[in-house]
């Protein structure tokens, strides 16, 4: 895609990577800003698309401009496109070691399972979606955990990182895995940072509640044991369903996320990640959806100051009590368990830390793509803590 670009839109992407790496936020997203929409330096730009891009699976890399060929060539290069501009973007600040992984030869199904692809459609859109119905558990009325993706993801990446499919035999549930669309964002990403995505009943959210229901209509589903989580891009936009749907959703799950309202355009996106952003005020009614977090201390993508944004929603909602639990995973990472209770003894939430962690699926399998086998199981974890949580 470089060879595309003309020499300023790659002298200019340089430098915006340089002024994000130094901090300088607001900078890098003027100077972004400016070269997708042509503008001269010092004009006032216009607003970034709600669906521009932003990749949340993605660290700055550093790269080089030969200057001197870039000014004998810069009259020639056709400017690109606003879409090839923000390819090639988003492609710089993908790390190399964690992108998807090359196709496999799937995992054998066990009898009587099935692993299907499925679509829904209505006003806010159509996206397809992935589910794991395990085997002989016919007539049997089952819980359903919706996974949300990363950025640069698939439902077949994402279920072969997390290994969900395997603990839905194990336990006897149902895994849907939505697919984000690569015409709603270009690299795949929920869009959690949009207004129009934080809501009830309007656009992404009404989309994954409407998978959702449309599962719980055609299969045996315990309604009260309907539950969702995520990864980066998709463990905001879980979030954002358990704060929009907490009549819906027992519990959520969110590795590596941020919390919900957490920014509400590109540049306070960019800030949130870099320095961690704050819940928006969403009213749940009196309940306290019970959330479990995971996040890795040395994240350099999601800071993990923003797992800490996604539980104090239900610390301001309630005086919970605090207690902190440590461990280590044989010949792997240490965490700390920060387990949330309420006047009652009765948990709320649960916070992991794993320590010397990055950006990825704690405990997960490198099947996937973004997985540290190294952490603890986080789905298994998950799935211990929704299961536990049925809906009041």
């Amino acid at each position: 895609m470089n060879s595309k670009l003309p020499p300023e839109m790659t002298t200019g992407m340089t430098e915006a990577a340089r002024l994000t790496r130094a901090g300088r936020l607001s900078e890098a997203t003027a100077l972004i800003q400016r070269l997708f929409h042509g503008t001269a330096p010092g004009t006032a730009p216009p607003p970034a698309p709600a669906n521009s891009g932003i990749v949340i699976d993605a660290e700055p890399i550093s790269s080089t401009v030969d200057e001197p060929a870039a000014a004998a060539n810069r009259r020639e290069a056709p400017r690109p496109s606003l879409r090839d501009a923000l390819h090639d973007l988003t492609a710089r600040f993908t790390p190399a070691h964690g992108g998807l992984r090359p196709a496999r030869t799937a995992e054998p199904l066990p009898e009587g399972a099935s692993f299907t692809t499925l679509t829904y459609s209505a006003e806010a859109g159509t996206r397809q979606y992935k589910l794991y119905v395990p085997s002989g558990r016919d007539g049997q009325r089952l819980p359903l955990v919706v996974m949300l993706h990363g950025c640069t993801q698939s439902p077949d990446d994402f279920a072969a990182g997390t290994r969900m499919n395997a603990l839905a035999e194990e336990h006897g549930l149902l895994i849907a895995y939505p697919a984000q669309a690569a015409s709603a964002n270009v690299q795949k990403c929920w869009n959690w940072f949009d207004p129009d995505c934080q809501q009830r009943d309007r656009g992404e959210p009404a989309l994954i509640a409407g998978i959702t229901r449309q599962i719980m209509r055609d299969h045996a589903v315990d309604p009260s044991r309907v539950y969702v989580a995520g990864l980066s891009a998709g463990g905001a936009a879980a979030a954002i369903m358990g704060a929009a749907y907490p009549d819906l959703y027992a519990a959520i799950g969110v590795h590596s996320g941020l919390a919900c309202g957490a920014a509400r355009d590109l540049p306070s996106a960019l800030a949130a990640m870099r320095q961690g952003g704050a819940a928006a005020r969403v009213h749940t009614g009196d309940r306290i959806v019970p959330t479990i977090v995971f996040h890795g201390d040395k994240d350099t993508t999601v800071h993990p100051r923003n797992g800490d944004m996604v539980i104090n929603p239900s610390k301001s909602a309630g005086a919970l009590r605090e207690t902190v639990q440590r461990g280590q995973v044989p010949g792997g990472r240490a965490y700390s368990r920060t387990l949330y209770t309420d006047s009652t003894g009765r948990e709320l939430c649960e916070q992991w830390t794993i320590h010397g962690a990055g950006h990825a699926w704690s405990g997960g399998s490198p099947a996937g793509s973004y997985t540290d086998p190294q952490g603890p199981d986080a789905a298994r974890e998950m799935l211990r803590f929704f299961l536990d949580h049925p809906h009041p």
